[in-house]
């Protein structure tokens, strides 16, 4: 170990989690395999104009079958975790109740194969596919889902805690309540402002349910949630652009780092939300404030918006019109910095990823920090040699990189990085037309194809950096 606990000249720790991360209906197929039930994604891809092309997760890359194939390519590249996401209809089919031990068995697997390979296993446990029973009581805005949770999340922390240190309660929040019930853009497909918001508190009620109940299973380990962050810039010096700035922040980030790490909701955020008489009862903020060992950062873009009338520039979350997401706050519009960008239309902006962390580390009590998805979606195909070239890429991957080192200098506790994806995978609404994978795969034959990415991170991971 180099002198303060560094990798010679890198810039980042000796310990550095470096790793790729999926989600479980994005990557395992095998839907109605060993007593998995029916989640809302199930239902959502299977109503026509909800996912283009019609695709669905119905068998996605058959990681259910290739799991150990695919532990054999993570250690190959010398990945020293995986992230990836416990499916709640595999192990709880109607949400509560008995558990699914078939469904279980498969992340049992899972484990012994990761730790087999010297690999850390860094479950999630949800992302997204929640329950179809549950959704028909009500879903998310019903706060007996909050409750549910926490069953489903001891059920799987009790039979993998002994041999998996790092846990994630909920990935991306906002996602799931916004996209989910206000835009309906994202399953179940609801266009109900009210009740997303009540979606939202009862996503982060059950992430702080949840880590009681798995800490008091077995308190030595890692509990946090996974937050997608951004930078937010006004358009403009404009009083209106410059309002619109704050708002979609307070939405973005506020909304949820300020309740998780703070115990409170910000007061400004709440005024904007008073046309829909939104007051979570005060006795659930110290339950949705428990102590927090990670947190896990999702960061992808910055948001440049105006609060003045005009045309939006910016790609969105699905490739169908939708409702706003941004509840409250409908009148903002999201418009081109001028930068370049991915595939998805994301402009590329590695400095907003340094801003993001600094701020966190700054504003909010300490607590370690990992960049839990941060990728790039292109749609790039074997050559004639069946060699993958991505180098927009790696030129992304390399430039957030080069942020993360810069937090870290800085004193950022940055304690590892999660490229978003170890394979090309179904890409929520966007069904199999956006990749974002270190792996290649042919949908139509599941055969994998490292990338040049791949190989790229390989050699950063055996550098312990840049």
């Amino acid at each position: 170990m180099s002198a303060g606990g560094f990798s010679g000249d890198t810039g980042f720790p000796d310990d550095f989690a470096w790793g790729a991360a999926t989600a479980a209906y994005q990557v395992e197929g095998a839907a109605a395999e060993d007593g998995r039930g029916s989640s809302v994604w199930d239902d959502f891809c299977r109503a026509p104009g909800n996912v283009l092309g019609g695709d669905t997760g119905d068998v996605a890359v058959d990681h259910y079958h290739r799991f150990r194939d695919d532990v054999a390519l993570m250690a190959g590249l010398g990945l020293k975790a995986y992230r990836f996401s416990v499916s709640w209809p595999r192990v709880l089919p109607e949400g509560a109740g008995a558990v699914n031990e078939r469904g279980l068995d498969f992340y049992r697997r899972l484990v012994d194969a990761l730790l087999e390979a010297g690999i850390e296993p860094w479950p999630t446990l949800y992302h997204w596919d929640l329950p179809s029973t549950l959704e028909k009581g009500g879903g998310w805005p019903e706060r007996d889902t909050a409750y549910r949770f926490a069953d489903y999340a001891a059920a799987v922390h009790g039979a993998l805690g002994d041999r998996v240190r790092h846990w994630t309660t909920v990935n991306e929040p906002w996602c799931a309540a916004f996209l989910g019930y206000a835009s309906g853009e994202h399953a179940p497909g609801r266009r109900e402002a009210g009740a997303s918001l009540h979606a939202a508190h009862h996503l982060m009620l059950g992430h702080g349910l949840a880590v009681e109940a798995m800490r008091a299973q077995r308190p030595g380990n890692r509990f946090g949630a996974a937050v997608n962050l951004y930078a937010v810039s006004p358009a403009g010096d404009d009083p209106a652009d410059v309002d619109a700035a704050r708002r979609i922040d307070g939405m973005q980030n506020r909304f949820f780092l300020d309740p998780l790490l703070l115990g409170r909701y910000p007061e400004d955020v709440l005024a904007d939300l008073e046309p829909y008489a939104f007051a979570p009862p005060d006795a659930d903020l110290a339950t949705l404030a428990q102590p927090l060992d990670q947190l896990g950062i999702n960061y992808y873009t910055r948001h440049t918006v105006s609060g003045r009338p005009g045309e939006a520039t910016q790609a969105v979350s699905s490739p169908f019109s939708a409702h706003s997401p941004w509840v409250g706050s409908e009148h903002v519009r999201f418009v081109s910095g001028g930068r370049a960008v991915t595939g998805m239309g994301w402009e590329i902006d590695a400095d907003g990823l340094v801003e993001v962390l600094t701020r966190v580390h700054r504003e909010y009590p300490a607590v370690p920090l990992y960049v839990t998805e941060n990728g790039a979606g292109y749609d790039e195909a074997p050559d004639g040699g069946g060699t993958v070239h991505d180098a927009g890429r790696v030129s992304y991957l390399e430039q957030h990189l080069r942020a993360c080192r810069e937090a870290v200098g800085r004193g950022v506790p940055l304690r590892g990085y999660f490229v978003w994806s170890l394979l090309d995978n179904f890409e929520w609404a966007w069904g199999y037309s956006k990749r974002f994978g270190l792996v290649h795969v042919d949908y139509a034959t599941q055969r994998r194809t490292p990338k040049d990415s791949a190989r790229w991170y390989a050699g950063v991971i055996g550098r312990g950096g840049l």
